[in-house]
């Protein structure tokens, strides 16, 4: 019964996935130069189901006091966006689950906030590219299972996982990923009492549901056909890429803390899985990452799931402490 609903969903979507080489998607995407692109294998460009902005990114959205919000339980996941010059800022993952895509501008930096619920890829872009700020929303392609973004400003594609243009006038660029992170809405409020959290869209969504029930619980992903990570993790484990370096959320879980490289990742309990039961702040818990540099920075990271950081880092380094 857990996985039900995310059933249903590969059902609708499944017969709609197509495979479309560079001719095959022009149509959809005529301003896209498709003549420029890194994608050397296009078999691993799917239509997962929705067209282009089929899933409606957010932008500019509206923000309440943290401690005036009472929707949101006290385990259901958030980003944090920390900012010098602004006041701390949650994106609930209940409202991310659905949009995938905010833009935002927090103390004058433009930002992307993301979250693919297919490779659990939560990160956060500065906008700014060779001058020009972006604004993103979602292709509706799928590439090893992780959403592909589009700049509407050339129709340029870009991978979420690497946050770089793939396709288009601004392949082989990249976005700067911003030092933010997922934790508990407990942990940030306790954190920043006087911080801001984003209102709930009114877009008319079943917001704190997750329609992906028992995704995390499955043996394979979805629309995922490459390779299985190497050491006999699971497709679906948790684990925390820094750069090209992989930890396994179980060693962290397991020892509490761990340094290497110059890198501290510590774990802690208390923040639900969105990709475990219908209720988003009911799933099992999963625990909040946070990686700092030597001097106690707070360095870029993404919780993702294994056969991602597999995919897209073949020769990444499995840090497995053994």
């Amino acid at each position: 019964m857990r996985s039900f609903l995310f059933s249903c969903l590969v059902a609708l979507w499944a017969p709609v996935a197509v495979v479309g080489s560079p001719e095959f998607w022009q149509h959809e995407w005529p301003e896209t130069d498709f003549s420029q692109t890194t994608v050397e294998n296009w078999v691993e460009v799917l239509s997962g189901g929705p067209p282009k902005d089929g899933i409606p990114s957010l932008s500019d959205p509206k923000f309440m006091a943290a401690l005036s919000e009472t929707k949101i339980t006290d385990r259901e996941p958030v980003i944090s966006v920390e900012i010098d010059g602004a006041k701390p800022r949650a994106y609930p993952v209940r409202y991310l689950i659905w949009h995938e895509i905010v833009n935002d501008t927090v103390g004058g930096m433009p930002i992307a906030v993301t979250f693919c619920p297919l490779c659990n890829s939560g990160i956060t872009f500065d906008r700014r590219v060779n001058g020009k700020t972006l604004s993103f929303g979602v292709t509706g392609k799928l590439r090893n299972s992780d959403m592909i973004m589009y700049d509407r400003e050339t129709q340029s594609w870009w991978q979420q996982a690497e946050g770089r243009g793939i396709v288009g006038e601004l392949t082989g660029q990249d976005l700067d990923t911003l030092p933010t992170w997922m934790e508990s809405w407990a942990e940030f409020k306790a954190r920043n009492p006087d911080g801001l959290v984003m209102a709930q869209p009114t877009t008319n969504r079943d917001y704190g549901r997750n329609p992906y029930t028992g995704y995390d619980s499955l043996q394979r992903p979805f629309l995922y056909s490459g390779e299985e990570p190497p050491h006999n993790i699971p497709s679906l484990a948790r684990v925390v890429r820094v750069g090209t370096q992989a930890w396994p959320v179980t060693r962290l879980r397991e020892d509490g803390a761990v340094t290497e490289n110059g890198i501290t990742l510590t774990w802690s309990a208390g923040q639900a899985s969105a990709l475990d039961t219908s209720d988003i702040g009911e799933g099992r818990d999963v625990g909040t990452i946070r990686v700092r540099d030597a001097q106690g920075r707070d360095l870029a990271h993404d919780v993702m799931f294994a056969f991602a950081f597999h995919a897209f880092w073949p020769k990444g380094d499995w840090m497995l402490g053994r």
